[in-house]
């Protein structure tokens, strides 16, 4: 299994419009500081899956490899946009799965073109595609959310973006299915001391070290966090790490670094 984040950043993404901060005002010169929609892609045995399709350029990323199928963690506009002019191309279709909502976003449901959504997901109930398990669980949010446990018979990855904390039933499935890699969603700075929808690093340090997990990267990331880390007022444990847009990911090497 091969795992790349596409996109790190939250629906304000990095740099912020409007915003001189030094993490936005960094991003507008370094291309490799700047954080698009959160999203990924998982590749194993020839196949490609992609977690959420909020890039704007969706439908050009697809043209170089069609997906083969499509994860959505939620309906939010950040985490489907890119679906709205993908679904009007051409050629067989593309299986779209998610969390059951009947109000979906904007007209994709009633216009879907290419895009086939599937049933939707049961949380718990895995999901068999071509060399890869799916299990999806359910997340805090605002809209039904599911994260994704992925298992390619070798390394585990668990996906959960656009969360505050986790419900018990998921963090009990995730001590069992015991995942190599966590990806957690960190979307506050830390002086948010309420934080809703979204976790604040101390919340997100909390759930890995409940979990136990060899390695963890955190993303959904903030112009304002992003601006934390860039000051280095925040800290975090030697085993997590903020994810960058365009990084690689692979649980096995987590799997054998604890060896």
């Amino acid at each position: 299994m091969k795992f790349r984040f596409t996109g790190t950043g939250d629906s304000a993404q990095v740099p912020c419009f409007g915003c001189d901060c030094p993490a936005c005002v960094r991003a507008r010169v370094i291309a490799s500081a700047r954080r698009g929609p959160c999203s990924a892609e998982v590749e194993v045995n020839g196949h490609r899956y992609l977690l959420d399709a909020g890039e704007m350029d969706l439908a050009e990323r697809c043209q170089r490899h069609r997906p083969d199928a499509i994860l959505l963690t939620h309906y939010h506009p950040d985490h489907v946009q890119g679906l709205l002019h993908l679904r009007w191309g051409c050629g067989e279709s593309i299986p779209v799965y998610g969390p059951k909502d009947s109000q979906g976003c904007a007209d994709l449901y009633r216009h879907p073109g290419v895009l086939d959504f599937q049933v939707p997901l049961k949380p718990f109930k895995p999901l068999s595609l071509p060399s890869l398990t799916v299990t999806p669980v359910p997340l805090n949010h605002s809209k039904p959310t599911l994260g994704y446990c992925l298992d390619d018979g070798g390394g585990r990855l668990a996906y959960l973006t656009d969360t505050c904390g986790l419900p018990g039933a998921t963090e009990r499935f995730l001590r069992e299915w015991q995942p190599d890699v966590v990806v957690l969603d960190c979307g506050y700075p830390s002086r948010v001391s309420e934080p809703r929808n979204h976790n604040t690093p101390a919340l997100a340090v909390q759930i890995i070290e409940r979990l136990a997990v060899p390695m963890a990267y955190l993303t959904h990331i903030s112009h304002e966090l992003d601006r934390e880390l860039f000051e280095g007022v925040c800290a975090l444990p030697a085993n997590v790490r903020v994810a960058h847009d365009g990084e690689e990911v692979s649980p096995y090497v987590a799997t054998l670094s604890t060896v």
